[in-house]
């Protein structure tokens, strides 16, 4: 299967300080992808990269999407992907959506850009767009303001404004932050709804493994802007193989233990690592490792295939 969006050694710098060292992945037609990885680890820089949305970087690599090379695309050709073919879940829906225009109207607007509807026809085509998120009485909610709203409305707002381009890859940027654990449910569980209808791709950048479980089928696991392992959902959870990824499971409670009252999260020690001044040699999660050696603080692992489909960049493997 050709893959719908490949990205090969995309590397993206801030002046001296690099924010995504090295990333290549690649994401096939209507599949479920994940990134995971804390605060500052070059997820979302990775998916904004990809719309062409990170401004004054220097940015090296290939970023292929049907073919294309989206880093040597022109803006026009960007502006008609963005929102049409490739559409994005902001990570904040109050401050993604205009405060100054009717939720319908920012609808409306993506419709006509890409699907060429006139005004009457966007606002039919929003209601039923809305509809389709589950917001109820969409008829009346297509000409609420955003601050109308609560934060799971919002939310499916901001869904049905990505939806009205009819991508073929959805990028959901932290998509149940700042939401309570119902509404989360109810945003996981209509991603997939949509997908299964649709047929269009997910590219989800977390840093919660629960939302992982839930909705991915592979996982990139990121740390200090570098990949760190790569493998399918299952395996992942059923046999990590990084450190790193390991602390983060091992950092979640387990809903089998807790009725023994026996558990005990673990923390992972330490500090992320800043990402500030000339890349230093070494594996940036070995000051943080409780198996580092000598010679990890010195020479950098690479991502290599330990079992099929697995990937890992630990001198352990």
């Amino acid at each position: 299967m050709t893959a719908l969006l490949s990205i090969e050694h995309l590397t993206v710098r801030f002046g001296a300080s690099t924010v995504v060292d090295d990333v290549s992945l690649t994401i096939d037609p209507g599949e479920k992808f994940a990134l995971v990885g804390e605060s500052g680890s070059g997820k979302s820089i990775t998916a904004l990269s990809v719309l062409g949305l990170v401004d004054g970087a220097d940015t090296t690599g290939a970023i292929r999407f049907a073919g294309r090379d989206l880093l040597q695309a022109a803006e026009p050709e960007l502006r008609a992907v963005r929102g049409g073919e490739i559409a994005m879940i902001f990570q904040e829906p109050m401050t993604a959506l205009n405060p100054l225009h009717t939720v319908g109207a920012q609808i409306g607007e993506v419709l006509s850009l890409h699907a060429d509807l006139g005004r009457g026809e966007a606002r039919g085509c929003a209601i039923e767009l809305l509809a389709k998120t589950g917001i109820p009485e969409p008829e009346r909610r297509v000409d609420a303001w955003p601050h109308q709203l609560s934060g799971g409305q919002r939310q499916r707002a901001m869904i049905a404004m990505a939806l009205a381009g009819r991508p073929r890859l959805l990028i959901a940027d932290e998509p149940t932050t700042a939401l309570d654990v119902t509404i989360q449910a109810q945003i996981l569980e209509l991603l997939n709804e949509l997908k299964a209808k649709l047929g269009m791709a997910i590219l989800l950048i977390t840093h919660d493994m629960g939302v992982i479980a839930e909705t991915a089928q592979r996982v990139i696991v990121m740390y200090g802007a570098q990949v760190v392992e790569e493998a399918p959902v299952g395996e992942l959870f059923k046999e990590p193989l990084h450190p790193y990824t390991q602390g983060l499971l091992r950092s979640i409670p387990r809903i089998d233990l807790a009725a023994t009252q026996k558990q005990k999260l673990e923390a992972i020690p330490g500090t992320v690592p800043t990402l500030r001044g000339d890349i230093k040699p070494g594996c940036r999660f070995a000051p943080r490792c409780a198996l580092a050696k000598p010679m990890h603080f010195e020479n950098t692992p690479p991502l290599k295939e330990v079992r099929p489909g697995h990937k890992v960049a630990c001198f352990l493997y």
